[in-house]
């Protein structure tokens, strides 16, 4: 039986050995397959440790992370995000607003009612020369070991975001373990990564008229790994309908579904809210300290065509109909922002 990385409100989030999987033999596979598919379906949230991503890369993924929003605030617009189709560049603070709405005119009221307090760095794959990462190379030399830390970075994410989906396919029954491969090669994925800067105490809650970090939202897409810093502040929906705190556990990736897997899946695999809020404030302190993550959002190609898997469904059919990977991201990033 997997342990349990956060059990509180009748949600259950899982911690599971990734080796057992990525190097154990058949039926170690299939028992890790079957934790992950059950967490993914009873919360859609896992913790996985032993994942194959050695915590000195990571420590230097953050590193670098965290010298690139000390830059210059010009240097940084420089290189600004600048549509929903190429998905790739810096993106300042309030620009972005998650929520679980779907239309731009609900989103544009709530950004100006609560914006998210944080800023970004989007990074694609950088084979596309119409969508080129937007890189601080020609900055100075540490923006072109930037680049080169991200561009491994994302590829070692990459090669992970493989094995999950194989663990997926092997928990889901599936003759074939490699179902999703031909879904996932093009690495159609977003590195992102994210710095919520220290603010003071009355910025956020209540006493801030409900700001927060980042709004209640799903993820767009298959995956989503996520690399925490030690802070905390990522709370997940329980069954309840209450918010539970996801505490950081050191060496660990949390791995949740997105929409496109809760929709290949016929919603046999959940797609589950999720926040930021206020980290625990220090003892006798009136500043929240800054908070540092590292998303790596996992997409099915966006050439591909995304249906419910055959044995999902019964009788009662299909929940969705099929859609255009690429078309359905676009369309939910062009109400974010």
């Amino acid at each position: 039986m997997a342990e349990a990385a956060v059990e509180e409100d009748n949600l259950l989030i899982p911690l599971i050995d990734f080796s057992a999987f990525l190097s154990g033999s058949p039926s170690s596979k299939r028992t890790a397959a079957h934790a992950l598919i059950t967490g993914f379906q009873r919360a859609g949230f896992i913790y996985i440790k032993n994942h194959g991503i050695p915590p000195a890369a990571v420590a230097r993924a953050f590193q670098h992370s965290a010298a690139f929003f000390r830059r210059p605030q010009a240097q940084k617009d420089v290189l600004s995000w600048t549509t929903p189709r190429s998905n790739r560049g810096y993106v300042a603070h309030g620009r972005e607003k998650v929520s679980d709405l779907r239309d731009k005119a609900d989103v544009e009221a709530l950004r100006a009612a609560m914006p998210d307090l944080k800023e970004s760095m989007e990074i694609g794959r950088d084979d596309e020369a119409e969508f080129p990462n937007r890189w601080p190379d020609a900055f100075d030399e540490e923006g072109k070991v930037f680049r080169d830390v991200m561009r491994e970075f994302f590829d070692t994410c990459k090669e992970l975001h493989v094995q999950v989906m194989r663990a997926i396919a092997l928990g889901l029954g599936l003759e074939d373990e490699t179902f999703f491969d031909g879904y996932c090669d093009a690495g159609d994925n977003t590195l992102r990564l994210l710095h919520y800067p220290e603010v003071e105490k009355g910025v956020l809650g209540a006493e801030g008229g409900g700001s927060i970090r980042a709004g209640a939202h799903t993820d767009y897409g298959s995956i989503t790994l996520l690399f925490q810093d030690n802070r905390g502040g990522l709370q997940v929906l329980s069954p309840n309908g209450n918010f539970v705190d996801a505490t950081p556990i050191a060496d660990t990736i949390v791995v949740n579904a997105g929409d496109l897997l809760a929709r290949w899946s016929n919603d046999s695999i959940k797609s589950t809210k999720h926040r930021v809020v206020e980290p625990p404030m220090p003892t006798e302190s009136d500043v929240h300290p800054a908070r540092y993550s590292i998303a790596y959002f996992c997409n099915p190609n966006f050439d591909r065509f995304i249906d419910a898997i055959p044995g999902t469904y019964g009788e009662g059919g299909k929940k969705y109909e099929g859609v255009n990977s690429g078309e359905y991201l676009v369309q939910r990033l062009t109400a974010t922002y």
